[in-house]
């Protein structure tokens, strides 16, 4: 009897585990559900391209001689969910088993692994080992470890895979991380190169119509969509990268500008994320531009790293600590989040420029999310539910798995320091040391109090002061803690006194 084979949304791989087991009698089923496409308001371009990269895909694997069940967004009345299309091709004909590829997020996998006793068939949950470290191998090297570092899980992901390694097994260059040759200001007048961008195919513009009226309500705009839609444009994209932008990212990953949004981001995180490209040849193209000596051990360790330190080192957190790490408020943070982060309407010049990017685009890089977006959500005490919801609903490349860690954990703190060993809590002195935002601010980064004063600063001391029984005894907060209490009880009062009158006008700001 023939197997059912579903391939979600974001496993348009062809070396996908489940696809590797289909034979010439299965059925590989695909489907556009409302329940993955609104249970948080995706922006337009996410669907755009995950709907145009599952039809592209869809179509190459008819081309291949694969049978193919392939359900559109409202095309089978009563068809909401993956269930709901999982029984709609059982009730078209008989199948031994159900095989799939396991998931990327906690929510969707339980409602997967409730199909064995709701259909009473075999399922069969593969591995995805489309990721260098699995789930259990995780798992083992989290055992007994009093500290989850990620600098010490990429050491060993180095000596796993061998990348950037010398013939003894040690970091070439002999450092294993050059993160402090990371973070210079980039000049307003160095030469930017653009990734590479796409137009829209007909199948793309099929799907552009059917965003442009079902998903009207969605953040952002369908007629400024311009990216990879198939493993071909996006391997294009990344190879653009490395030849045109990764021999400056290594020095200027962290820096912001003002009306350059990408700078020298590869841009290509939506496209990994969704099954496109593989990092294991993202890596070796890297890597092989390093030897090559056309770009900087500093540009190449540092992509690296973000590939297989951060990104496979939050999925495995993620899927250790779950379904309890999403329920994590160590700072109690309940401030509503306020609406600005849906329209960036703010006189917040770093906000406006970073919020007003994402809605365009779908996209902010790193730096952008964690110490403007985020620091700013550390420091009013935004409400955790409701800040990993506007990340996961806003950027293009965000699923559960890596966005939930990146901001409850790295951004927000709210684990308690299961991730990070500290907060990224920071005054407006540091998105002025790290951009030109600030020259163009109503506010004046420089001042603490006032009308004019940047809202960062003394969010930043209050922040401090009112979680000091949670983080007074940090080793690495002792440095802020004692410059928090060498000010006077006068300044220490203004300053508070300023802080609550900037949350109680959050709206505004």
């Amino acid at each position: 009897m023939r197997k059912l084979i579903i391939i979600l949304g974001d496993q348009l791989s062809p070396a996908l585990a489940s696809l590797r087991q289909a034979g010439p009698d299965d059925l590989i089923l695909m489907a556009e559900v409302k329940t993955e496409a609104r249970y948080v308001k995706h922006h337009k371009h996410k669907i755009i391209l995950l709907f145009s990269a599952m039809r592209h895909f869809a179509a190459t694997l008819r081309q291949q001689g694969f049978a193919l069940c392939y359900l559109e967004y409202g095309a089978q009345p009563g068809i909401h969910s993956m269930t709901d299309a999982v029984a709609y091709a059982l009730q078209q004909q008989e199948f031994s088993d159900i095989v799939i590829t396991e998931c990327g997020e906690y929510r969707l996998q339980q409602e997967i692994l409730s199909w064995r006793e709701r259909f009473n068939l075999p399922l069969h949950v593969l591995e995805d080992d489309r990721f260098i470290c699995s789930t259990a191998m995780f798992a083992q090297w989290a055992t007994d470890r009093q500290q989850l570092r990620m600098e010490f899980f990429y050491r060993q992901m180095r000596r796993y895979t061998g990348l950037l390694m010398d013939a003894k097994q040690q970091p070439v260059g002999g450092q294993w991380n050059y993160d402090k040759d990371n973070r210079k200001a980039c000049p307003p007048d160095l030469k930017q190169v653009p990734p590479l961008q796409f137009s829209p195919d007909d199948i793309t513009r099929q799907v552009m119509a059917l965003v442009e009226t079902e998903f009207a309500d969605h953040p952002g705009s369908v007629g400024e969509f311009h990216y990879a839609v198939t493993g071909k444009a996006a391997r294009q994209a990344f190879l653009h990268f490395v030849d045109q932008q990764l021999a400056n990212f290594g020095d200027y990953q962290d820096a912001m500008l003002l009306e350059q949004p990408f700078l020298f981001h590869s841009i290509c995180s939506m496209y990994l994320n969704a099954g496109l490209l593989d990092v294991r040849w993202m890596c070796q193209k890297v890597e092989t531009a390093w030897r090559e000596q056309s770009v900087s051990l500093n540009a190449a360790e540092g992509f690296i790293r973000q590939l297989i330190g951060w990104r496979e080192y939050v999925r495995g957190l993620y899927w250790l600590m779950m379904p309890d790490y999403s329920r994590h408020n160590f700072l109690q943070a309940h401030t509503p989040l306020p609406g600005f982060y849906w329209h960036a309407g703010t006189k917040m010049r770093c906000m406006q420029q970073a919020i007003s990017q994402t809605l365009q685009h779908g996209y902010a890089h790193h730096i952008q999310r964690l110490m403007v977006t985020g620091n700013f959500a550390l420091l009013a005490g935004l409400a955790i539910d409701e800040v990993t919801a506007w990340y996961l609903a806003v950027y293009v490349d965000a699923y559960e798995w890596v966005e939930l860690p990146n901001t409850l954990g790295m951004a927000l703190f709210a684990d308690g320091g299961i991730l990070a060993s500290k907060p990224y809590a920071a005054s407006g002195a540091y998105i002025n040391r790290m951009s030109n935002y600030c020259k163009h601010c109503h506010y004046q980064v420089k001042e603490v109090t006032g009308a004019k004063a940047c809202p960062f600063n003394a969010l930043y001391w209050d922040f401090l002061a009112r979680n000091e029984s949670q983080l007074g005894q940090n080793a690495r907060m002792q440095l802020a803690y004692k410059n928090w209490h060498n000010k006077t009880p006068e300044q220490q009062q203004a300053i508070r006194a300023q802080a609550a009158q900037w949350l109680i006008q959050i709206e505004q700001l």
